[in-house]
């Protein structure tokens, strides 16, 4: 009897959980919860607004080389989470959005298929075979957007990646650009030498993906159907333009300024003025942004070498080369960007106006201060400005996104045709200061040099990856701005680096020692063998020749020893980490399943006494 109870239980048991399992995965699919720490399986509230814009289906082709990633762990796990997020896209979608996951198999339909869509293909096999991991996108007319493949150091920007492409399928038209300036951008004649100079760096990479149209400080109006509007060193802007440009703020418009307390690329201006060539825009008082564009910032720790009049390398503490450390590395216009260099950056202040968000994307380091910008214009030698520096310790905002609430600069217009479109303030303003306009041009980040009649440019600094990944974030909607930056799937044993940490500071002495011991004995060495003897050769005394053999021993007894430290470096770390490897994979289960077993006993002992009281 007790025998077919438990075949009859273990049989409801199994009819139970396929009952389960059916109606979890047809009804409760779409009811789900994030428990990870960054909630990398969850979409942000800014790829929920891109999916419910979409007016038409989309389709998303996942290609991921499945079956040629066998062994590869790490990158079928990051394959598995992209996989996964793609769902979550499919599922927030309401049925506009269909996803395809294809295994391009060498030599087959699916591989011509991803070729097509042009992705591209890594050669990371076992043998060297191309392994595909990408995705496109199309719509139904035809348009169609590509990610060429999905790398893992961009992880933390892989929802913004996926809602981009997203939103480029529902937006499939080419933005518009209108860059405010009356500096040579296009090209044209050199006012100095009279020949011509073709067009700056980044004006020819804009031009490859947007349509620009350049706009004078004379002009009434920015262009219509205008995206994004470029302001580069603005100076003496008509009321009229900059009414324009404000309203195209006040509209929720997207704009990029770079303002400077002394543009020093503008040759003419040198010439024909010694104070500081700054610029001129007044709308950013009144929406909130406080710049000081009276001085220059100075930085002892990011100048550049230059050579002075005498040839000796001199650091300019004018001209800054920013490091990864001071870009913003969670903004996804800066994350991935190694270097940037400029000239006479100006300060932007910070801001205390409620409703407005002011995020830094560049900083100064701490060891800098600020100068006049009319000394620092008449100032040739850069010695002359490190004795003025006088050894600061102040870090400034070089470059920041401005977000929220802001006032429009003017007042109602009379008129009442440009009445009935005047805004006086915004929730939206959508706007990134950059208090330089020299990082623009080319000197300071592309190496010019000549290929049979052809200018090759060569860029050492990442100012042209700078300028197309703003435009490229702020041509998106305000929901692709505003999507956070994903948090890494990779968890690592942050304790166990602790004490790595802990135990390379405890051999580090002892190596450091070593090493000394091992370059003195190097030197010895050299000293002693090189005694040129007759004829040009190497003639050793027996006394010479027993004291190299010693320092050729000794060098041997320090490399062993030095070898023997750091062996003894890697079995400290790994007894280390082991240890507690062992404490969160095994000890954690463990403990668990101890504790299970006795809540089991418990509750089994207590089932004893009920039936032992019902039975009495």
């Amino acid at each position: 009897m007790k025998k077919l109870n438990a075949i009859i239980s273990l049989t409801l048991l199994a009819i139970l959980f396929v009952l389960l399992v059916y109606i979890n995965n047809t009804y409760l699919g779409r009811y789900r919860a994030d428990l990870t720490e960054s909630q990398i399986f969850s979409l942000s509230a800014g790829s929920q607004q891109v999916l419910q814009s979409l007016d038409e289906p989309v389709t998303l082709y996942f290609f991921y080389s499945d079956t040629d990633t066998a062994g590869m762990t790490s990158l079928r796990n990051y394959a598995s989470r992209v996989k996964s997020l793609l769902e979550e896209y499919v599922q927030a979608a309401n049925g506009k959005l269909k996803l395809q996951v294809i295994d391009p198999i060498p030599f087959s339909a699916s591989e011509d298929k991803a070729n097509q869509f042009g992705l591209t293909g890594a050669a990371i096999g076992h043998l060297g075979e191309t392994i595909y991991f990408g995705l496109a996108g199309t719509n139904l007319l035809d348009d169609q957007f590509t990610i060429p493949f999905f790398d893992p150091k961009n992880e933390q920007f892989l929802e913004y990646d996926i809602s981009k492409l997203i939103y480029q399928l529902t937006e499939p038209d080419t933005m518009t650009l209108s860059i405010v300036t009356d500096l040579p951008v296009a090209g044209g004649q050199d006012p100095v030498t009279g020949r011509y100079v073709g067009p700056m760096v980044f004006y020819q990479q804009l031009s490859q993906l947007y349509d620009i149209h350049i706009v004078r400080a004379d002009d009434e109006a920015i262009a219509d159907g205008t995206d994004v509007v470029i302001l580069m060193h603005p100076q003496g802007l008509s009321d009229s333009l900059l009414y324009s440009i404000d309203q195209f703020a006040m509209h929720n418009g997207r704009i990029l300024a770079f303002i400077d307390p002394h543009y020093e690329a503008d040759a003419v201006a040198s010439l024909r003025f010694q104070q500081a060539n700054s610029s001129s825009l007044p709308l950013l008082k009144a929406w909130g942004i406080k710049t000081d564009l009276t001085n220059v910032v100075l930085d002892a720790q990011l100048g550049l070498d230059f050579r002075d009049e005498d040839g000796k390398r001199i650091k300019h503490f004018g001209i800054l080369g920013l490091t990864a450390q001071q870009l913003d590395r969670n903004d996804v216009t800066t994350a991935n960007l190694e270097s940037l260099n400029g000239a006479s950056f100006g300060a932007l202040e910070p801001i205390s106006k409620p409703g407005l968000t002011m995020t830094p994307l560049m900083q100064s380091s701490t060891n800098a201060g600020l100068t006049n910008a009319d000394n620092y214009a008449e100032t040739l030698r850069p010695a002359s400005l490190q004795r003025r520096f006088g050894g600061n310790t102040t870090n400034y905002i070089l470059a920041a996104r401005y977000t929220g609430k802001a006032r429009s600069y003017f007042q109602a217009p009379e008129s009442p045709v440009l009445a009935q479109d005047y805004k006086a303030a915004t929730q939206d303003l959508n706007l990134i200061v950059v208090a330089d306009a020299d990082l623009l041009s080319d000197r300071f980040w592309v190496q010019q040099s000549p290929f049979y009649g052809e200018t090759l440019f060569t860029p050492f600094a990442n100012n042209g990856d700078f300028v197309v990944n703003v435009i490229e974030n702020l041509t998106g909607s305000s929901a692709l701005i505003g999507i956070r930056a994903r948090g890494t799937f990779a968890r690592p044993f942050t304790r166990v680096e602790e004490l790595e940490t802990q135990a390379e500071e405890k051999y580090r002495e002892q190596e450091e020692v070593l090493q000394q011991q091992l370059a003195d004995n190097e030197a010895a060495l050299s000293e002693l063998q090189n005694q040129p003897g007759q004829g040009g050769n190497i003639v050793f005394s027996d006394e010479q020749q027993m004291a190299i053999d010693e320092q050729i021993a000794k060098r041997v007894a320090i490399r062993q020893a030095l070898r023997e430290v750091r062996y003894k470096l890697d079995q400290e770390i790994d007894r280390l980490g082991n240890r507690l490897k062992i404490a969160n994979i095994i000890v954690a289960p463990l403990l668990l399943i101890l504790l299970l077993l006795v809540c089991a006993f418990v509750f089994k002992r207590r089932a004893r006494k009920f039936y032992t009281s019902e039975s009495s």
